[in-house]
């Protein structure tokens, strides 16, 4: 019985792991953004990242939204991704001062 037990709770345990995984939502605040390539540039970074599924970027405040699965990705590997690609990022808070 006590087998039966542990065996049921570890599987349920497994089963219920998917539903602790969520997606997320990020907005970075994008550095050295300066030409018409640069938004392109950004999106296309930050899309490559394993788990996004989502970017939307915005030149007029130099910022990127991103969606991504927080079991594959996370803010670390999409900073890491736009810095790899000439852009250094960060999280950008509502009433930052940013550009």
């Amino acid at each position: 019985m006590t087998k039966m037990l542990v065996a049921m709770t570890l599987a349920l345990g497994v089963l219920a792991a998917p539903a602790f995984a969520g997606e997320t939502t990020v907005t970075l605040a994008v550095r050295n953004w300066y030409c018409k390539a640069c938004p392109h540039v950004v999106k296309e970074s930050l899309a490559a990242v394993p788990g996004v599924t989502n970017v939307a970027v915005s030149d007029k405040t130099k910022t990127a939204v991103v969606t991504f699965d927080d079991t594959k990705a996370d803010v670390q590997a999409l900073i890491k991704a736009t810095t790899e690609a000439g852009y250094p990022s960060f999280p950008y808070s509502e009433g930052m001062l940013w550009p």
